[in-house]
């Protein structure tokens, strides 16, 4: 990777100034926090909308595949887009786009409507990742841009905890419509702070962009090696939050309001896993290029999770799911700081499209045969899918990550 990112402001040369280098991602915490927001809206108001638009759950289930589908593909395409035109740029467009679409939501009565406005979200939304992920690199240091990057993703998972504490008392007093209202009201008053911190002294006047619009290039050795590091080790989080809650209720008797008292602690756990791993990768793969003993370490802790549904315990089920969201954050900043080596500074949010684009993909993928496991009570064969992920993902980046530096040596 190209040496720390300096900020010129007056003629003067030089790092920002402490507080000021980490504004940018504290700028993109709550970008991410917005994204979960507004993704999260549609399932926890789910009960309410279908009973007031007719749809079925097979329709809502549709529509929220056409969002992960949205999003495999939005992903790498604002990668590239943002390592062309700049973050200023870039950021601007993707959210407003994105705040559109979810404030549209309010206007639609049925599933083509919420089919097409959840499709645009997908689509706005894939700049969140690459966006933090080329934050970090252009507003910090090089030992400082893990723990960079895990701020600027960090404000997701606070999303995915308050976006019911927040759009459930809405939706009670003012109608659900009024509540997705709010989104883009939210979106536009990000959309103003970006325009104040988007430049400096937060972000360098200039930033290294690419010469032209880059496409990620399947046949290259570097794009699987990113995709199995990232893809498949830090998958837990996705299938926890979206569908294990069925393995609390429907397996363990918990009722929704149960449920919901305790379920924002997988969440924050992710978050802490973000931090905890982004500073692990900084302390220890700092001049690693290939840290396959860290990558194994996580693999082997990951496995716990397969364990849960032989427990039968609540308070046993909520801490391995934890613990696998800890794990998936820490995968996920590890892949990340490995990748960045792998690929220039200039494809450094491509780079990052890649790798959600994909860990979204492999949840659409996931997610029929953890559903159908679940309808047949088979929990340990749901779990087990899940826990074994990382362990795959990680043989593959081994293999390919050898071959990967054989060919960088002989270039």
């Amino acid at each position: 990777m190209s040496t720390p990112t300096t900020v010129r402001t007056g003629g003067a040369t030089g790092q920002a100034a402490g507080w000021q280098m980490w504004v940018p991602c504290i700028g993109m915490a709550l970008c991410s926090w917005l994204s979960f927001v507004d993704r999260g809206v549609l399932g926890v108001l789910a009960p309410t909308i279908l009973k007031d638009t007719g749809m079925t759950p097979a329709q809502l289930g549709d529509v929220v595949f056409y969002f992960f589908l949205a999003y495999t593909f939005g992903n790498p395409l604002w990668g590239s887009i943002i390592d062309r035109v700049g973050l200023r740029v870039g950021m601007l467009l993707a959210v407003a786009l994105w705040t559109a679409a979810s404030a549209s939501h309010a206007a639609m009565s049925g599933f083509l409507g919420f089919a097409i406005a959840r499709a645009l979200l997908g689509i706005g939304e894939g700049a969140t990742f690459p966006g933090g992920l080329r934050t970090a690199v252009e507003s910090l240091p090089a030992n400082l841009r893990a723990r960079g990057i895990a701020t600027s993703f960090s404000g997701g998972t606070i999303g995915a905890i308050v976006t019911p504490l927040m759009m459930v008392p809405i939706s009670v007093a003012y109608g659900w419509r009024a509540a997705f209202i709010v989104t883009g009201l939210l979106g536009a008053g990000w959309l103003l702070l970006w325009v104040v911190i988007a430049r400096p002294p937060y972000l360098p006047a200039s930033e290294r962009r690419s010469s032209k619009l880059e496409w990620p290039n399947p046949f290259e050795l570097r794009f699987w090696a990113l995709v199995f590091s990232y893809a498949l080790p830090a998958i837990a989080p996705g299938p926890i939050l979206n569908l294990f809650p069925l393995y609390l209720t429907s397996g363990l008797g918990l009722s929704q309001g149960q449920l919901g008292s305790i379920f924002w602690i997988p969440p924050a756990a992710w978050g802490v896993g973000y931090f905890v791993g982004g500073w692990a990768a900084d302390r220890f793969a700092a001049d690693n290029k290939r840290p396959v003993g860290m990558f194994v370490l996580l693999a082997i802790a990951a496995l716990a999770f397969g364990f849960t549904p032989y427990l039968a315990s609540v308070p046993a089920a909520i801490a391995l799911m934890s613990w696998a969201c800890f794990i998936g954050g820490g995968f996920q900043m590890l892949a990340l700081k490995v990748g960045s080596y792998a690929f220039p500074r200039e494809q450094a949010a491509m780079m990052s499209g890649i790798a959600s684009g994909s860990w979204s993909l492999v949840n659409a993928g996931l997610a029929p045969f953890i559903g159908r496991f679940f309808g047949a009570q088979q929990w340990a064969e749901a779990f087990w899918l899940v826990a074994l992920c990382p362990v795959v993902g990680v043989a593959t980046w081994m293999v390919l990550s050898r071959g990967q530096t054989v060919a960088t040596a002989r270039s």
